[in-house]
Parts: structure tokens; sequence; C-alpha cells
């Protein structure tokens, strides 16, 4: 099933549900003709979009709505904080093309920061799944928490592997390891997933959790990493301040836990636009890079 089958069936199932975009259309072009005056485009007006969906949610319904991430996070901020955030209104934001996701786009189309920013807002719920058969599985999830919700939209390819089921502040323990723990969440997983193999295959044992939710996030599982294993690494398509590798940070201080953390994320600029894989190379992202680095970063912590 497709993103677009389950918010088709799920609306149909619920008259409450009203889906809303800002001419984002590429996730929901049957949508329309289905939905009809559920179905709303505001044009490229962000910021109306969000008050809309705030009076909708204040009458009862609940707002699916879509845009590009950069837009969607950033230029409707503070409605999204004003109008949803204060009043703690079930509005479900729909972030297209985040992080690496918009390969070929310009720094003012990067949604990099996104991450920093919603879970910033009080009450906001953070999703970030793997692949498309993630996302579906979260849509339930995720339209019907009581709470305002921003979605990281991946339609990427299902990864090959079991799973197990999806819960809000629950990861996925992807592999079990006591030598490190590779932290992860979104289309990224694929790339960690090759790390891991490649480091089990030079004789580390390696834990893989899927974050599939940052924000609650699952700390339990977090903290147990930090224990069991000698290193934590961290890997997201985000800016270095404000995602995952803080939101650990954070965690790690406020427990008095001091394990070794390697970090993979952007610091202190934009990505370099280009197809996906290119950038995934160019940026040191693709499995084989990050497993040499894990690699050296474990040696050394071995040796010290």
């Amino acid at each position: 099933m497709t993103y677009e089958e389950c918010l088709k069936e799920i609306a149909g199932a619920n008259e409450d549900v009203v889906v809303m975009t800002a001419e984002n259309r590429a996730a929901i072009r049957s949508l329309p003709s289905f939905l009809g005056d559920r179905f709303v485009d505001v044009g490229i007006c962000e910021q109306t979009m969000i008050g809309a969906a705030a009076g909708l949610a204040l009458r009862g319904r609940i707002p699916v709505v879509h845009s590009l991430a950069t837009f969607l996070t950033l230029r409707a901020f503070e409605f999204v904080r004003t109008d949803v955030g204060i009043g703690n209104l079930p509005v479900k934001l729909v972030g297209g093309v985040p992080g690496f996701l918009s390969e070929a786009n310009g720094p003012t189309h990067q949604a990099i920061e996104d991450i920093a920013l919603m879970r910033g807002i009080p009450n906001m719920q953070v999703f970030s799944p793997s692949d498309e058969e993630e996302l579906v599985a979260a849509m339930p999830a995720f339209i019907y928490s009581p709470s305002p919700a921003y979605l990281r939209y991946n339609p990427s390819h299902p990864l090959a592997r079991r799973r197990s089921p999806f819960a809000i502040g629950k990861a996925e323990v992807v592999t079990a390891g006591n030598d490190l723990t590779i932290l992860v969440h979104g289309f990224l997983l694929r790339e960690a997933l090759k790390a891991a193999d490649i480091l089990q295959g030079r004789g580390l044992s390696v834990r893989v959790l899927n974050l599939r939710t940052l924000k609650p996030i699952d700390r339990d599982e977090i903290l147990r990493a930090a224990q069991e294993t000698k290193l934590l690494v961290t890997i997201e398509d985000h800016f270095l301040t404000g995602g995952l590798y803080s939101i650990i940070a954070e965690l790690l201080v406020e427990h008095r836990l001091a394990p070794r953390v390697l970090p993979f994320a952007l610091r202190e600029r934009w990505f370099r636009p280009a197809l996906l894989e290119d950038v995934l190379l160019y940026e040191g992202f693709q499995g084989e890079q990050i497993a040499q680095t894990i690699l050296d970063a474990f040696l050394s912590i071995s040796q010290a």
C-alpha cells in the first residue's frame, strides 16, 4: 500500500479527516476527486494553510496538511507554534522532501533544521519513518494521536527485512549487538544497515536502533545502549545542532552518562545539491564510508 492509498482509506472511513495542501500534490494526486470539499488547496500560502487547519481542528476535524518540509517548518513556523502548538491542536503536518531527499535542490529547499524546530514546540510529536512501508504503518498512530504531529514524508522503496509493530515512542531494534550502537532515523537506515553488515564482517557486534519517532523518543532503549555498548553512533540528514545528536546528548547529560558518541550530521553548512547517491557520497553518508569512519573510531577507543 502507498501513502496515498493509506490516507485515502483513512479519510474514507472518517469524515472528520480533511486533506490540505499548499500546492504540493505529488503524493496525493487522486484525493481531490475522492474527497471533494474535504480536499483544500490554498496555493503557495503555507501560513494560511496552517491557520485554516487550526480553525478546522478547533471544530473537531483532523486536518492533514502537505507542503515541502522546508516551507512547512520554516516559512510557517510562527503559525505552527502559535495557532497549533499553543492550543495543542491535532493538526498533522506532512513535510515533503526533507533532509537529503531534496537532493538536487539548493539551501532554500533543504529541510535540515526541521526536527530542531518541530521538537522545540511543546506537545508536537515528530515522526521519521525509514521507508514507505513504515510510513504507512505509522499513519494510524500519526492521524489519530490527540497531539499535533510532524512527519518527514519518506516514499523510499521498502527495505526487505522483518519489522516490529509501529508504536509512538518505541524504537525498532533492527540488529542486536554489544560492541557499538548505531542510532538512526529515516531513509538513512538503509546506509546504517550497509555499514552494520560491513562492521559485522570485520568482527564487530553491532546494534542498530531505528528511531521511528524522535519525539517522543525511546529513552529506555537509548539508555540501555549507552550502558551496554562502547560507542554510540548517530546518523541523520540534519544539522548537528538540534537533531538526533542533540537529543541523545540531552538524554545522556540528564542521566549523567558519558559514553563515546560519534555523530554523522551536517556541521554549519547546507549540503551540496546533487542526485541523492552523489549527495551521500560527497557528504560521507554512504554505508561503506560510515563503516570505515566507525571502524577507525572504535579501534581508537579500543587502543586508548
